[in-house]
């Protein structure tokens, strides 16, 4: 309990960075049109009084959109942020944030300056620790109210240039599934049904990795300021060739229900998860934003898709055939493009012959079509955790892209993107602002790398981690047992015998996720162990034999067989 009290008092004291900032919500600074909160250290705008940024009118790119959204002055994602905000503040230095209170990506410290890279590990390496954590604060991420952030349920328009301020209370975690919503979402033309469809300012077109990127280091750095664990990073899923969603259990993300498989099953805290914003045609229908209002609960069916258009999850085949497409984007840079790795990547290029305006859905989309819940709709799709797991896995692959082609910044289209995703263009919602193309670069340079991108040696430690870590555990019991495993042949051993079958069920336990080979030898001991627990008791039903049976044809046990 106190633990809990200790992780809240934390939060409240911590600034964050997400859009909308509460304190830019007013009457007065929406008329204003300032979003230039003061730092708490210095009680000056933008912590101008010490150094760390100043009040700077927003400067907005002038080059062309391509032809897919024909319209102009309808949307408030048009030429971000300036419908709500034309002033705000620019950091200086390492310093970031709405109000300049926190350090750029890769630095941490009072004063920003202690450089350090985290590490970003496949989520079958983590220890058991890692992964009670890991659920623990995604919780609690879900359940704790914003301090700092409220989200826009209304338009601008609605709001009356911002004499009627429309926002809402959400949760830590639900601040970033409005945010995944409201870049996607249509734009509203007027009224109910008169939307259009074709756009989206994260996805379908160039800025689809570097949003996603800037995304998830926003996430990142929520979790670290609500908990204060500052060492904590997203684990990725490395879904190639998997049969299934093997993240699918209650030790992880939640196994599916028995009663009804599209839900979570109740042994996983993730079946009380309620979501938000992933009715987009009702929306639509309506002519309304999302209110984020609760919407039921969490559903998942992972594999009863439609198998018309993903067949299965993609393959290490398709993962490299993506990776080795050496332009970025190409043609209308939209879900046409042929031979673009970033439209490959995102699963409208065919993962086997690079043509875009596939049939079927491949590589990032598939994943989402293979989940058969709220994951699959676009909008909604970030209520379920495994999104950012499934995310880290696809920037890492948009890493190792960068580091095997290292592309000049000039590959980033400067002009005639689709709408949102110009190289200059801010990314909608995110306030700090952050341009496209500051993020065509490696993830090293922004203070974070991945296990698996590891040199071999490197690899090889981090995927024994969890078995070192549970062999601490099981160790002094396996001593023990070796010691009692001299006793064995003598009277009255029973308690050895029992120790020793605890101890190897213990490293079956932990070894069955690891590798097959350890897994049936340490089964088959197990087996031994577990008949001479049953049988030896019983031992005047038993004669010796020079040898174990090997046959499987009835119990067994060391040295002696049981008939």
């Amino acid at each position: 309990m106190w633990g809990i009290r200790l992780i809240i008092f934390m939060m409240s004291l911590a600034p964050t960075y997400q859009q909308f900032p509460r304190l830019c919500t007013t009457q007065d600074t929406l008329r204003t049109k300032e979003c230039c909160p003061a730092w708490e250290g210095d009680g000056s705008a933008c912590g101008a009084r010490s150094g760390r940024g100043s009040c700077e009118d927003v400067e907005i790119s002038e080059q062309p959109d391509g032809p897919q959204y024909p319209f102009s002055g309808l949307d408030d994602r048009e030429k971000w942020p300036l419908v709500f905000y034309n002033r705000t503040c620019q950091c200086a230095g390492n310093f970031m944030g709405f109000n300049c209170g926190d350090c750029r990506f890769g630095y941490f410290g009072d004063n920003c300056d202690e450089r350090r890279e985290s590490l970003r590990r496949n989520i079958f390496h983590l220890t058991r620790a890692e992964r009670n954590r890991l659920i623990s604060y995604l919780n609690l991420a879900k359940q704790t109210v914003s301090r700092d952030y409220v989200v826009a349920t209304g338009t601008y328009r609605e709001m009356v240039n911002g004499s009627n301020p429309i926002f809402a209370d959400v949760s830590v975690y639900d601040v970033f599934v409005w945010m995944h919503y409201y870049v996607s979402r249509n734009a509203q033309l007027g009224g109910p049904g008169n939307v259009w469809r074709d756009v989206d300012f994260a996805h379908w077109a160039p800025a689809f990795p570097p949003w996603h990127r800037v995304y998830l280091l926003h996430w990142e750095h929520e979790i670290r300021k609500l908990t204060g664990d500052m060492n904590f990073s997203i684990p990725y899923w490395d879904w190639r060739d998997a049969q299934g969603c093997d993240v699918c259990t209650d030790e992880l993300m939640g196994a599916q229900s028995p009663q009804d498989p599209s839900l979570i099953s109740a042994s996983s805290v993730f079946s009380s998860w309620k979501v938000l914003c992933s009715q987009a045609e009702e929306y639509n229908n309506r002519g309304v934003l999302c209110d984020a209002r609760n919407e039921g609960p969490l559903r998942r069916y992972p594999g009863n898709h439609n198998r018309s258009l993903v067949e299965r999850l993609p393959t290490s085949a398709e993962v490299e055939f993506t990776l080795s497409l050496p332009n970025y984007d190409t043609g209308a840079m939209d879900r046409t493009a042929n031979m673009s790795f970033r439209n490959t990547l995102e699963g409208f290029g065919d993962p086997q012959t690079g043509l875009g305006s596939s049939s079927r859905m491949g590589m990032h989309a598939a994943l989402h079509v293979f989940m058969n819940g709220s994951m699959s709709s676009v909008q909604g799709s970030a209520n379920d955790p495994i999104f950012l797991l499934h995310h880290a896995f696809v920037d890492s692959i948009y890493e190792q892209w960068l580091r095997r082609h290292r592309p000049s910044p000039s590959q980033y289209p400067e002009s005639n993107a689709p709408i949102g995703h110009n190289g200059d263009y801010h990314m909608a919602p995110f306030i700090p602002l952050h341009r496209n193309k500051e993020y065509f670069i490696s993830s090293k340079d922004l203070g974070y790398e991945y296990s698996y991108l590891l040199d071999p040696n490197q690899r090889l430690a981090e995927s024994m981690r969890p078995y070192l870590d549970e062999l601490q555990d099981v160790w002094p019991l396996l001593m023990l047992a070796g010691i009692c495993g001299a006793l064995l042949t003598r009277p009255h051993n029973e308690p050895c015998i029992i120790l020793l079958g605890v101890a190897i069920s213990r490293w079956i336990h932990w070894g069955h996720k690891g590798n097959d080979m350890i897994t049936n030898n340490i089964q088959f001991i197990g087996q031994l162990v577990t008949m001479e627990t049953v049988y030896g008791l019983e031992k005047k039903h038993c004669r010796p034999r020079s040898h174990i049976d090997f046959s499987g044809t009835g119990p067994y046990c060391a040295g002696v067989n049981c008939s």
